[in-house]
């Protein structure tokens, strides 16, 4: 039986949200990048981390669509950093969920 939408608490959507975002590992990298400093540039981001610019972007917008990271347009750079309150309900709702 499929579960329907009534069944499914705000709950857990915003966990299987923040789950497929932090499904692959560059996702990871790059949250354990931004959480050991205050923020990071795109530019160095794909200095460290070993993918392309057009690909490092597509994982950086998947983090940001989550709510995981946000970003800062200072042109022509861009700063991303950790959002903590939902980076922190992320670690609660999947350490929750896991339990």
């Amino acid at each position: 039986m499929q579960p329907t939408k009534e069944l499914l608490s705000e709950e857990l959507l915003q966990t299987a949200k923040f789950a497929k975002a932090l499904g692959h590992p560059i996702r990871l990298a790059i949250l354990e990048l931004l959480n050991s400093q205050a923020c990071c540039f795109h530019g160095d981001m794909a200095e460290i981390l070993p993918v392309a610019k057009s690909t490092l972007s597509q994982h950086l917008k998947e983090l940001k669509n989550a709510g995981l990271i946000q970003g800062n347009i200072t042109s022509p750079t861009i700063k991303y950093c950790i959002n903590r309150e939902n980076f922190d309900l992320a670690k609660k709702l999947l350490s929750s969920a896991l339990n």
